[in-house]
């Protein structure tokens, strides 16, 4: 999985979100004519020409007022110049240039990160004429589009996978070693969770949310156990716009997460799991990453004898389908369960690791395949004859059969869940796939 992340930028309404979609396949960001509709940052991973990459929508500029500051706007450019590895600038052809688009056109021309122009809302040969304006923003090549029909999209992303390089030599670095990255909202106690573990300040800790500016690796080899412990956080320094504090942990949460093999979520125990936790893990799930949740400042939480049963319960069905994680109750502050918390993450661990084999699999998954057919289609019995884990990081099966399209999604949870019953698979996401036999 590649690390590299695109932020879509430019002035409101010009239709990033739309774009966005488009990318992701799916009508995750809201999309309507009124500006700064977006409010919360919108992310996912987007696949193209066999490459992948995150892709992050600023949205938003100014969710409290109706006036768009051109220097809110200069800031989230600078945060995309910043962090991202590659920008695409979107214009809207129907307006024209406007002092914003000069303005961040500016800022984007001294960057040293590609950017990529997007004229949007081209849909016609008198507009792909109208582009040609866009030029005098001074980058070399320009894209028309629609991202509305997807016209033109095409392009826009062959320069984009193009664009991007083979993997860092730093990522490879221990590769050997289990890689666990601490992700979550601003000021839940990761830091101070990497401090409890290796029990030295290796991180500055306050409580101003965002002072980690860096993604930060601390080689673990204490107890005859090793591994790189990932730390990842907020922004430079104190800020009280809560939106780029957001678009700062959301860009260094992914970066880190692509790096890791689990991820541990650490959510604040009185305030719960938010909107943007479930976007996260639903992220992390869809990389195929190892995840462990870790309930931090359990112990300002009133308790009675099922309040951590009721809490894990209520926890779970927020991150349905994929509950079949491990859920840890700690404290920070009190050290308690905190290495509990290495023993679970390297658990999830090998259980991504581990290889099953193919004759084992089958006296298994044939025998739960007996027990319960998969639905008859237009009169032909469906039959998986075998089935084999693939050769892949992310665990992943192969079941073969006579008709592999028109197995659905139901069965499949079942055959999940039969796996899962059968095999420690906790923590990790799984494939399965269906094979002409």
């Amino acid at each position: 999985m590649s690390g590299f992340t695109v932020a879509i930028v430019g002035r409101p309404n010009v239709g990033k979100s739309t774009l966005f979609n488009r990318l992701l396949e799916q009508r995750k960001a809201i999309v309507d004519d009124i500006s700064g509709v977006t409010r919360d940052r919108q992310y996912g991973v987007a696949d193209w020409a066999g490459k992948t990459f995150n892709v992050i929508d600023t949205g938003g500029f100014v969710p409290d007022t109706e006036d768009i500051f051109e220097k809110e706007i200069r800031k989230q450019v600078r945060i995309a110049i910043d962090e991202a590895d590659a920008i695409i600038f979107m214009v809207d052809v129907a307006v024209g240039i406007t002092d914003l688009d000069d303005a961040m056109a500016d800022l984007l021309r001294r960057s040293k990160k590609p950017v990529f122009l997007a004229v949007n809302k081209v849909d016609n040969g008198e507009r792909e004429l109208d582009a040609n304006e866009f030029y005098s923003l001074g980058f070399e090549t320009i894209y028309t589009l629609s991202s509305l029909s997807g016209t033109g999209s095409g392009e826009l992303l062959d320069a984009v996978v193009a664009s991007m390089k083979e993997e860092d030599d730093a990522l490879t670095d221990g590769m050997d070693l289990p890689k666990f990255a601490i992700i979550g909202q601003p000021n839940v106690g990761k830091s101070s969770l990497l401090n409890a573990l290796i029990g030295s300040e290796r991180t500055i800790v306050s409580a101003i949310a965002g002072t980690t500016r860096d993604t930060i690796h601390t080689h673990y080899n204490l107890f005859q156990k090793e591994f790189v412990l990932i730390d990842t956080a907020g922004i430079r320094k104190k800020s009280k716009e809560k939106d780029d504090l957001e678009f700062y942990s959301i860009i260094r949460a992914i970066k880190a997460m692509d790096e890791a093999d689990v991820c541990l979520l650490v959510l604040d125990a009185e305030k719960g799991i938010t909107a943007q936790d479930v976007s996260i893990f639903s992220l992390a799930t869809r990389k195929g990453k190892g995840i462990v949740v870790l309930v931090n400042k359990w112990d300002l939480v009133e308790k009675d004898t099922n309040t951590a049963r009721d809490y894990e319960k209520a926890l779970k069905q927020k991150l349905s389908p994929f509950t079949d994680v491990p859920v840890l109750f700690i404290s920070v502050k009190d050290k308690t369960r905190i290495f509990k918390v290495i023993e679970l993450a390297l658990e999830v661990y090998d259980n991504k690791c581990q290889k099953i084999s193919t004759s084992k699999l089958n006296d298994v998954m044939l025998k739960a395949v007996e027990s319960y057919h998969a639905p008859v289609v237009r009169g032909h019995s469906v039959k998986i004859k075998f089935v084999t884990q693939l050769p892949t990081v992310v665990p992943s099966f192969a079941f073969f059969t006579n008709y592999p399209d028109d197995i659905k999604l139901p069965y499949r949870n079942y055959l999940e869940n039969q796996l899962r019953t059968h095999f420690n698979l906790k923590g990790v996401p799984i494939r399965i796939f269906f094979r002409k036999k």
